[in-house]
């Protein structure tokens, strides 16, 4: 009956050991996923940063802090750069349309100070 009990508490102390490793195993697998995971989700923020970057940069070639006007080109709004003689782009707003408050401005060059704004501004008096 001794060499049973022996045996049996031999056996026990395998399998709670073989149970041991295998948990271990897991959480060491699980850590290294969550590792992976964590440094690509890292890679992928990083990355979408740089492009945002890139995007602001690459339309039209622009600077963060750069002043556009809006000026009067043969009965047309076009946009020119800070120096107001580069055009940034063309557009088809006739200033015949535009309210006389803003076709005022127009002539005397409307200043816009961000990308967004002047967007925001072509998008509303586009048609």
């Amino acid at each position: 009956m001794k060499k049973y009990s022996i045996g049996l508490f031999v056996l026990f102390l395998g399998c709670v050991a073989l149970i041991g490793a295998a948990y271990q195993f897991s959480f060491q697998y699980s850590k290294r996923q969550a590792e992976e995971e964590a440094r690509l989700k890292q890679e992928i923020m990083k990355s979408v940063k740089e492009e945002e970057e890139d995007a602001v940069t690459a339309e039209g070639d622009v600077s963060k802090g750069e002043v556009f006007y809006l000026m009067d080109l043969n009965g047309f709004v076009a946009v020119y750069r800070s120096d107001k003689e580069t055009i940034y782009e063309y557009t088809n707003i006739v200033v015949e349309d535009l309210p006389e408050d803003i076709r005022q401005e127009i002539q005397e060059g409307k200043e816009i100070r961000t990308v967004e704004k002047l967007y925001g501004f072509l998008e509303n008096y586009s048609s």
